[in-house]
């Protein structure tokens, strides 16, 4: 039986979008391993740039990051990577909280910069 692909949500506050797409670029073979959801923008800013099937929902201020989280309080998401502007105000910061506490609840790896999003993909490498 094949094993199931292991989910990994990518999201990114405006201001680190370009971050992220760079980062998924660095990462592309390894990122082809996994099943890829994300927020709105990031998302398909992501999938644009690296050809990389991943799949979207709303944006983060319109109710993503809640989705999201939702999908990891079912087990459906196994890994994040959330690339935050702890500089700039957003104006739907209780969802960003809500994110952080619910990957913290269930115990899901959730990387806030580059440093710790190459850690938790270097394990399936």
């Amino acid at each position: 039986m094949k094993e199931k692909k292991k989910t990994v949500a990518l999201i990114a506050h405006d201001n680190k979008k370009h971050e992220m797409v760079n980062w998924a670029l660095q990462h592309k073979e390894t990122l082809e391993k996994y099943a890829l959801c994300g927020t709105g923008t990031t998302a398909k800013l992501v999938a644009e740039a690296t050809g990389l099937k991943v799949k979207r929902y709303l944006s983060g201020p319109m109710g993503g990051d809640l989705q999201i989280g939702a999908k990891m309080s079912e087990k459906a998401i196994d890994k994040v990577v959330f690339f935050w502007d702890p500089l700039q105000m957003q104006p739907h910061d209780p969802d960003v909280k809500a994110l952080l506490r619910i990957a913290v609840v269930y115990d899901i790896p959730i990387a806030t910069n580059r440093a710790t999003a190459d850690l938790i993909l270097r394990e399936d490498e």
